[in-house]
């Protein structure tokens, strides 16, 4: 009740002040603002101009980010994009992999409500873009431009949106300002904006403010978000809630065959104890091989599947796990036809398979939540059926937290003795685990219903 109090005084401030022409109120909200952007637009400029040259160098030594390198400047094929999309279409740029299966989600909705729509989607990432071409047709899927001018500018002449959609955190000042510019409206959707950056936001608060002027509607995930992007300058008329689209995403993605076949690629007998580390950081994999050697005292023939959030970390966990005087073998020798799991720990190196391990694990932690990276999505297993341990850092996902100790299926541990002890408990009384993981999963599903929401404040916006 307090944030719903403070978001409405909020806006009568800001409108009493915008009515009555209070002293200051145009320089604080137009010129000043006016200048700050300049200011950001120039020094972007003279960085992104005077980088270019070592930063094409560096592509062709390294590789990365030569993929795509052509779009991320601007340069889009319009011919084929135009083919492909003869109609105006929606923007969507949805940052990576998580993003990506979002706006796929909202997508399904939006197509019902307006059924002539066509998308075009833009990523960062090239594991975004790679799951973008699953998702959508091949000629809607381009890298998204450098936040430069020149670059959004060219990029917007070649897709000539009917409506721009940034998803989650994406808040682009030169590209969110030249969309506005050319008439076009935006929308943030899926809106988070975390506790751990709101700091750096407010900071910057003059020119947060002068670009999310231009934002038509903002639908955030929570009534904390919402809050946050208020206090970021956002107009408060223009901003709702409209829950988490990824609860709806998540249970669509739970087949029993999954489930069977991870047991299978992991050879486990029935009722075998499965410890499972999702999206660990530096310094949670040495935690994560103390609890798992004293799980092994009271249960031999537990197995330890370590997924680091970082593939290019792998041969770091495996050398760890040598130190520990035990054998690992890689996630992508066991997919292979014939390999069978012989080491008592596994170490994942592939994207896109940990939300089907989640579904065999007994035990399960979410990592970046030991140390101070704001946690990983606990609702992934949590839609399986499972409880759920993580660390005190889960700033960034608050709401998914609520849910589940709601529920008693989220449990917080401080360190490696209070996590050995209560993985050990539960081990001990498999039923107490099992029931706060199937109200783990009745919770998630009463939550649903965000994407379509979502959905509907796009399709109003887009027949406005």
């Amino acid at each position: 009740m307090p944030l719903l109090i403070k978001r409405e005084n909020d806006k009568n401030r800001y409108e009493r002040e915008r009515q009555q022409g209070l002293p200051g109120f145009e320089l604080r909200h137009g010129v000043l603002m006016s200048l700050l952007y300049k200011a950001y637009a120039t020094l972007s400029s003279g960085i992104f101009v005077a980088g270019l040259p070592a930063f094409w160098f560096y592509t062709r030594l390294t590789g990365r980010f030569r993929k795509g390198l052509e779009e991320r400047l601007g340069l889009f094929p319009a011919q084929e994009l135009r083919r492909c999309h003869p109609s105006r279409p929606i923007w969507i740029h949805a940052a990576s992999l998580g993003e990506v299966r979002v706006a796929r989600s909202i997508m399904n909705h939006l197509e019902k409500l307006v059924p002539d729509c066509t998308v075009i989607l833009s990523t960062n990432t090239d594991h975004g873009h790679d799951l973008a071409h699953e998702l959508f047709d091949t000629g809607s899927v381009v890298y998204a431009p450098f936040d430069f001018f020149l670059s959004v500018r060219k990029a917007i002449s070649a897709v000539n949106p009917k409506v721009m959609v940034f998803l989650e955190t994406e808040i682009w000042p030169a590209w969110i300002t030249e969309t506005h510019r050319r008439g076009i409206p935006c929308a943030l959707i899926h809106g988070r904006i975390s506790p751990r950056s709101i700091g750096k936001y407010l900071t910057f608060r003059p020119l947060f403010r002068d670009v999310l002027k231009h934002v038509n509607t903002f639908s955030m995930i929570t009534e904390e978000d919402a809050q946050r992007i208020v206090d970021m300058g956002a107009d408060p008329k223009r901003v709702e809630v409209n829950g988490n689209a990824k609860h709806d995403l998540l249970a669509s993605q739970t087949d029993p065959a999954i489930e069977k076949r991870m047991q299978k690629l992991l050879c486990l007998k029935p009722s075998q104890p499965v410890l499972v580390g999702g999206s660990t950081r530096e310094g949670e994999e040495e935690v994560l091989l103390e609890v798992y050697g004293k799980i092994l005292k009271a249960f031999p023939e537990t197995v330890l599947v370590i997924a680091p959030r970082h593939i290019v970390r792998t041969s770091h966990v495996e050398n760890l796990v040598r130190q520990q005087g035990l054998e690992s073998q890689l996630w992508t020798d066991l997919v292979r036809p014939g390999v069978e799991r012989t080491a008592p720990v596994v170490i994942v190196n592939a994207f896109g398979d940990l939300f089907k391990i989640y579904s065999a694990g007994t035990v399960i932690f979410c990592g970046a939540s030991l140390v101070p990276l704001g946690g990983q999505n606990p609702l992934e297993p949590a839609v399986w059926g499972k409880m759920v341990f993580y660390g005190p850092s889960m700033e960034d996902f608050l709401d998914a937290r609520k849910l589940l100790e709601q529920e008693g299926a989220g449990v917080e541990v401080k360190n490696s003795d209070a996590f050995a002890e209560k993985s050990l408990f539960f081990l001990n009384h498999r039923d107490e685990l099992r029931e706060r993981g199937r109200r783990a999963r009745d919770a998630l599903l009463r939550n649903q219903g965000a994407s379509e929401r979502h959905a509907r404040v796009l399709a109003r916006l887009m027949r406005s």
